[in-house]
């Protein structure tokens, strides 16, 4: 994994959708993972109880397992405070991999690279060995490439798939210069893609990528290992396939680029595009109360000017996908209610 030496699985594990099992089920999948030979795993404080059941399944294994865990704090002191809540939660007393969470534009970056600021705590913890490398996630592309280009982080993690493919334009070029580690999110569009096997045959082929889907039942993992074990390479069937995908989804899939910003309601356009991916896979309870439920909001008041459909380099029809977004909400919030009431 880049120039921190660690050697993980080609596959990792990610952790938000355990965050909807009961705590039995979270350490029972986290356990198979382990089983099958996953030695990467990849959390947050931000991810509810994840770390926690993670903490609870590695117990009496953490010496063959790589931690990630991540902090969206923006100052020194909060990010001590997730440090060590996340070391209580995980069990341990180190982080093999500290991540600053969603640095999305330059300006978030700067933050995050002040002397004074988040940085220092992680640098703190460096010396007195809680945290042994230090990485950084992002959504944007142009915000990953000016991070990797600082020399300050040893992994990268960004989405990567074949249709949100940019990575392989650039970014992964990049990475690889400064020799640093590239972790992929959403391997699979945050469940846009349905094919598992030709989603993981896809980023297989990149020799020093490493995978981390959000897995929620052991029969989802056990999949995946199967494409793993290989071969890798696609049929002709599966290649056109493949593109009949790209074709269908590329048309309506956000790269989170945000370049359609900004919007003069305010509205979080590229996190409102995946509305549908939090409702499968954030608990309830915290969907329809926070962050989301705020966005969605947001959203309900559209002017539809379509000023963000002007700079969108996709063409998205994003006035109506927002529309779907908010109306897919709603109703998934009705359901939870009258569940809640019956």
């Amino acid at each position: 994994m880049g120039r921190t030496d660690m050697m993980v699985s080609k596959l990792g594990f990610g952790g938000i959708p355990i965050q909807r099992l009961s705590e039995e089920e979270a350490v029972a999948v986290v356990g198979r993972c382990l089983d099958l030979g996953v030695t990467f795993i990849d959390t947050a404080n931000a991810y509810g109880t994840s770390e926690e059941r993670i903490g609870k399944a590695i117990k009496g294994r953490r010496e063959d397992i790589i931690i990630a865990t991540k902090s969206a704090s923006r100052t020194r002191e909060g990010l001590e405070e997730h440090l060590k809540l996340s070391l209580e939660r995980l069990g341990t007393d180190y982080i093999d991999l500290y991540q600053f969470h969603n640095v999305s534009d330059s300006k978030t970056l700067e933050t995050v690279l002040d002397p004074d600021g988040p940085m220092a705590a992680v640098q703190e913890a460096m010396k007195e060995g809680t945290i042994r490398h230090i990485g950084i996630t992002s959504h944007q592309i142009d915000a990953a490439k000016e991070a990797v280009k600082s020399d300050r982080f040893e992994t990268m993690m960004f989405p990567f798939n074949f249709i949100t493919c940019e990575p392989a334009e650039e970014l992964l070029s990049i990475c690889r210069e400064h020799d640093v580690g590239f972790i992929v999110m959403k391997p699979l569009a945050g469940g846009a893609l349905d094919n598992v096997t030709i989603a993981f045959k896809y980023l297989f082929q990149f020799p020093d990528v490493v995978p981390i889907p959000g897995i929620e039942k052991e029969g989802e993992i056990e999949e995946i290992v199967q494409v793993l074990e290989g071969p890798w390479e696609m049929s002709e069937a599966e290649q056109q396939e493949m593109q009949r995908m790209r074709d269908e989804l590329g048309t309506r899939f956000c790269r989170r680029c945000e370049y359609c910003q900004p919007c003069p309601q305010e509205i979080p356009i590229s996190m409102m595009m995946f509305v549908g991916s939090f409702v499968r896979r954030m608990p309830s309870a915290r969907l329809f109360t926070g962050f989301v439920a705020d966005a969605v909001e947001k959203a309900a008041t559209c002017t539809e000017c379509g000023d963000c459909e002007e700079r969108c380099p996709y063409q998205l029809p994003i006035r109506e996908i927002l529309t779907e977004q908010v109306q897919a909400f709603r109703e998934a919030k009705q359901e939870f209610e009258k569940q809640a009431q019956a």
